[in-house]
Formats: C-alpha cells, structure tokens, sequence
C-alpha cells in the first residue's frame, strides 16, 4: 500500500509539472463548454424568440400581396421590412446588406390578379362538384407566378426549408380565404361575414409537444443540458494529451527498466496513473458542472440542472473517466514518440467525438455509420449521461449504456497488458 501510495504522490507531482496538460484538461474545456453553449443557446433564441429580418420587395399593386405580406408578419418567426418596387438585383443585396436581412422575397406584379383568378377557379371546380356551376366557366388549370426568394448562404439548409415552409402556409392562408370568399359569395350572393371566415380559418387544431422521461418530468432541455455533459465527456478523454505524453516519456527515459530493478511492479506504477488520472478526470466533471449550475446564471445562459440520481451520475462520472484514462495509456503504450501519442491522440479524440454523436447528433449518421457509431466509447458515456441529463432517468434506465462501455474500457485493459508483454515491459 506505502508502494502504491509513493508512487501515486510521484504521479501527482509529475502532473503537476505539466502546465501545458493541466491547461489542457481545464481551462480549455472550460472555455469550449462555455462558447459552443452560448452559441447554441443564441441559435435556440433564434428560433423561439428573436426574429428573422426579412425583406419584400411588393411588385403587386392589388389587396392580396398586402394579405401576404400580413400573414408573414403574423407567422412571429420574421421581422419585415419592406423595398421599393423597383428595386433590381443590386439594390436587393446591398439592402440585405444593410439592414443585416438573411431574406428577400420579390411579389410579382400580377400576384393579386393571379390569386384571385386561382381561387375562382377552385371555386367554380367546388361548385362543379355539387352541380352548382357548368363546365364553361372553369379553366383547367391556373397557377400563380411564383415568387422569388433571395437568401443569404450563410442560411443552412435545415433552416431555409423551414423559412420556405413557413413562406407557403402564409401564401396558402391567402389563396384559401379567397377561395372561401368566393365559394360563399357564389352560394349566397353576400359577402363572407369576417367572424366566419376568421373562424374557418383559425381555428386549428392544436399541437401539444412534450418531452419524454424516465421519472414523468416535463422540463424542457435547453442548449445547457445538452452541451455541459457532452463536453465533459470531451475533456475527460482529452487527458490523452498529458497521460499519453506521460507513458511515452517514461518508456523514453528508462523508467520501465529501472522499476524492473526494484522490488516492486510497473503493474503497481500502472494502477497508481489509472488513480491519479482518474481523480483528474472526476475533477474536471466537477469543475464543469459546478460552472453549468453556478455560472451559467450570471452570464445569461441557462443554469445546468443536475440529475436526481446524484449517486448514479457519479457512478457514470466514475466509468466513463476510467475508460477515458484506459483509452490513454493504451495509446502511450503502443506510441513510439511523445510527438506520436499527442497528435494520434488528439486526432483520435476528435474523430471519436464525431462519430459519437458530440459533434453531430448520433441520428444524422447514415449507413455504415450506424454500425460505427457503436464502437466509439464517447457514444457510450453521452447516451448514459443523457439518459440521466436530459431523459430525468436513474442509474438502472441507464445501465444498458454503462455495459458496453465497461466491455470497451475492460478491452482497452486487456490490450495494454499484452501490448506492455510484449515489450518485455511487465
């Protein structure tokens, strides 16, 4: 035990040493969490509360394109701001330029006229239908000039289709109450009272969203509860950099071949690494979520709400930090340079987290993908730290992700100890 002990306190000093690593493990995750949460936070107030600016160049002089114009500002999702008719393309971008605008919608000159003599059409085919009209009266076919959207590429593509969704509804909302005018008037020789028509047009049905969970919480994540867990993940399997480096240096310098001559074990030197960095890597957890619950708050963004199950979440802090260290003196062992495990290590981590679904969410993955993704032990730490963040489970919901993450840091164990064999190490 004073072995074990020694050497731990070794471990510590020579961590300690390392400034570059110890900013490594805090200070940059640190400020990665609190940057790419911040920005996520700014795209979800995009989308829920600010406002797209939105400019419309009105082309049409007739009544419909100012329905239009009012039922996209109804929408709630664009602040509009309106051009003169004339403008061409030039004016257009410099106008998008200077008013900051991500869109432009051109209305073309004959948009009123066009509409009208649309819902006229689907009139006289409604009528048609109950016997009410004859066939002379009804053209095949009309359709409405389309309209022309100018976008900054900036725009992804998920949000332009959301923009061009949005756009329809409110074009279908006017041609559809035009053709409801239209069908009254043709039935009853009067004009649609507006109480009907705005009840025939409003009165949808509504959509309840709720989020499921393990424990009947219906608190909505926010950009908090997603970021902070999976960048902790990111930084404890970025100790590759200090631990990795560690490994290879002491292969460097002799220090295999010294221990060898004393009465005790690398495998006591092995274990005394897997505790110190393990501590690491719970301290980093600490740290980062202390800042989500306590920091958040005072910088605008939404404050981290921890988990009921505190014993589970550091039962799953405790497996995913022993399968990151694992993950680095594997790589140190094999690593023939100090040069080699940093930038395999890095390069690794990275890929890892991508293909783990901390980058890009694990569902946009396609094909083979699909298949990869289950060989990534990050993807395994994020889905039992979501189960508990953000799907309000316990430590039993989230064991099915626990176990294949054991089995990769008990595979990362195993090959460690050959690889260390193998090079007459132990």
């Amino acid at each position: 035990m004073f072995k074990l002990w020694s050497t731990i306190l070794k471990d510590v000093r020579i961590l300690l040493r390392d400034k570059v690593g110890i900013l490594l493990m805090f200070i940059m995750p640190v400020i990665l969490v609190i940057i790419v949460t911040s920005i996520q936070n700014s795209t979800f107030q995009l989308i829920n509360k600010n406002k797209l600016s939105i400019l419309i160049c009105n082309k049409d002089k007739g009544l419909l394109s100012e329905q239009f114009i009012l039922a996209i500002d109804k929408i709630g999702l664009f602040k509009v701001d309106q051009l003169s008719k004339n403008a061409d393309e030039i004016m257009i971008n410099d106008q998008m330029h200077r008013f900051d605008a991500l869109l432009t919608i051109i209305i073309p000159t004959n948009f009123s006229n066009e509409v009208k003599a649309k819902a006229k059409n689907s009139s006289g085919k409604a009528l048609k239908g109950f016997g009410l009209q004859s066939d002379s009266l009804i053209e095949n076919k009309l359709s409405v000039s389309p309209l022309t959207l100018y976008y900054n590429p900036i725009i992804e593509e998920s949000l332009k289709y959301s923009v061009q969704g949005a756009l329809g509804s409110a074009l279908q909302l006017v041609e559809t109450r035009e053709t409801l005018r239209n069908l009254y008037f043709s039935i009853n020789e009067k004009p649609l009272p507006e109480k009907l028509e705005n009840e025939m047009l409003n009165n949808q049905t509504k959509i309840n969203t709720i989020p499921t969970s393990h424990n009947g919480n219906k608190i909505v994540p926010n950009a908090t509860q997603h970021n902070v867990p999976a960048w902790t993940i990111f930084a404890m399997f970025f100790i590759v950099m200090s631990l990795g480096g560690n490994v290879v240096r002491e292969k460097i310098s002799g220090s295999f071949i010294r221990l060898k001559t004393l009465p005790t074990s690398y495998l006591v030197g092995l274990l005394s690494k897997q505790i110190t960095y393990l501590m690491v890597t719970i301290l980093q957890a600490f740290v980062i979520f202390s800042i989500g619950v306590w920091l958040f708050p005072f910088i605008n963004l939404p404050a981290l709400r921890l988990p009921n199950d505190i014993a589970g979440l550091i039962l799953v802090t405790f497996i995913c930090g022993w399968c990151a260290v694992s993950y680095a003196i594997c790589l140190g062992t094999f690593a023939q340079t100090q040069e080699q495990a940093n930038g395999f290590g890095a390069v690794s981590i990275v890929i890892l987290a991508i293909v783990g679904g901390l980058m890009v969410p694990s569902f946009a993955l396609q094909g083979a993908f699909k298949t990869v993704i289950n060989f990534s032990p990050l993807h395994w730490c994020l889905e039992a730290y979501q189960g508990l963040f953000l799907e309000g489970g316990k430590l039993k919901d989230v064991i099915p992700n626990l176990i294949p993450l054991m089995v990769i840091t008990l595979l990362l164990q195993f090959i460690t100890i050959l690889g260390l064999k193998r090079k007459n190490l132990i």
